[in-house]
């Protein structure tokens, strides 16, 4: 079986995860369904949207690029493909992370992060 792209989710730089939570709530709509120190994840109606802490220093998880996610069924037979074509190490892939995916994810050569990301069954 095939594996089925269903979407991208960004992931945007926040320097104050609390702070922009609030504004995307407030000013665009977004409600919240996941935050923490570091992250947050907002939604409305069929768009997702990512915070991520940044810093902008040498310790800053993004490392200076973009990251997005890009939500599939089926993930095994395009991370299988991606390992064959030498773009992502087989020991990459998380099979259960804490918040319920399995999901792999590697670096363009500008430095973004590119995950794909399959949800598990509850």
């Amino acid at each position: 079986m095939k594996t089925k792209l269903l979407n991208i989710t960004p992931v945007l730089p926040s320097a104050n995860i609390s702070r922009d939570v609030e504004w995307y709530q407030k000013k665009v709509g977004f409600e919240l369904r996941h935050q923490d120190e570091m992250y947050a994840v907002l939604k409305r109606e069929n768009l997702w949207l990512h915070l991520q802490w940044h810093a902008d220093t040498e310790a800053d998880p993004l490392l200076g690029g973009s990251v997005i996610k890009i939500f599939v069924e089926n993930i095994l037979p395009l991370f299988e493909e991606l390992v064959e074509r030498g773009t992502v190490n087989a020991e990459k892939l998380r099979n259960q992370t804490p918040w319920n995916t399995r999901e792999f994810g590697f670096y363009d050569l500008n430095k973004n992060a590119i995950f794909f990301v399959e949800d598990l069954p509850a």
